[in-house]
């Protein structure tokens, strides 16, 4: 019988901070993560390890761990051969994509990928960087760098870097020629964990809170009364998931409606709902949505 314990890596560095808040929204409170690799989690049944993101495809292919988060850029850099459970729709500033861009510094004369045949790119993600110029049939040498890759963009010809913004790179007057590959968060597992029946299983409610936790990020819950009469015409405000619910209230006149909706909309919705005749608005924060 397989020992009940899921060993868990979760990623260092600048993911850090967001994972650790997106594992406590949905319902696992990490402690000693800023003091520790091996991490406590209120949950006995999982064992914890922090490592750089840019080794747990890698460690987790090979066993030594059964599930991990990391990024879509160090699967494909690694060639790991494992499950992906599912993507994670956050990175460390926000929900969007990160990406690996090709950059030049803005004094350079190249203005595009072919201009730089036979010059050499500086980067972390090497493999990657080799395949993406080989399958545009163009010749250059790709050296590993070892950190503050901007800064090398001036002793070589190219750095292929990760932005999300881009604030960095033009704070460093470099100019983007080309995106290398676009990359999220992804849960994955080893394929032999995944055939066992407790891990998989712990493995798929983990994957189904934080995704919960993530889409409650950007949506608030609303509840108000409102006269019978007035429901149709309300209900023609409100977006809804599916369709709010509507409860009898013990006045016979009025209902009472609650419904998810988008933080963003918020402000402008809830005026409309007064002005429509709406009463006792309440709007309050989501830890979870499940699908």
């Amino acid at each position: 019988m397989s020992e009940e314990i899921l060993k868990l890596g979760i990623p260092a560095g600048s993911l850090q901070k967001a994972t650790i808040e997106l594992f406590g929204k949905a319902g696992f409170h990490i402690l000693d993560s800023e003091r520790s690799y091996l991490p406590r989690i209120d949950d006995k049944q999982i064992r914890l390890i922090m490592l750089r993101a840019q080794e747990i495809s890698r460690i987790v292919a090979d066993g030594v761990l059964d599930a991990g988060i990391t990024g879509y850029d160090w699967i494909m850099e690694n060639g790991s051969d494992v499950v992906e459970v599912c993507e994670l729709g956050y990175s460390k500033t926000s929900s969007n994509p990160t990406r690996w861009v090709l950059a030049v510094p803005d004094e350079s004369k190249v203005t595009n990928p072919e201009g730089l045949q036979g010059g050499t790119i500086a980067t972390e993600l090497v493999s990657v960087t080799k395949k993406y110029f080989a399958d545009k049939n163009i010749n250059v040498k790709v050296e590993f760098s070892w950190g503050a890759t901007e800064v090398k963009a001036r002793l070589v010809n190219a750095i292929v870097e990760l932005t999300e913004t881009g604030a960095s790179l033009r704070a460093n007057n470099l100019r983007i020629i080309d995106t290398v590959i676009t990359s999220t968060t992804r849960f994955i597992a080893n394929k032999q964990a995944w055939q066992d029946k407790f891990k998989r299983e712990k493995i798929e409610n983990i994957a189904i809170l934080l995704n919960a936790a993530i889409d409650a990020r950007n949506r608030v819950g609303l509840k108000m009364n409102i006269k019978k009469s007035e429901l149709e015409s309300i209900l023609k405000i409100l977006p809804a998931e599916k369709s709010p619910t509507v409860s009898s209230l013990a006045d016979s006149n009025y209902v009472a409606i609650e419904v998810i909706i988008e933080d963003k909309i918020e402000r402008s919705l809830v005026p409309a709902l007064k002005r429509a005749g709406a009463s006792g608005i309440i709007t309050y924060p989501l830890n979870k949505v499940i699908h």
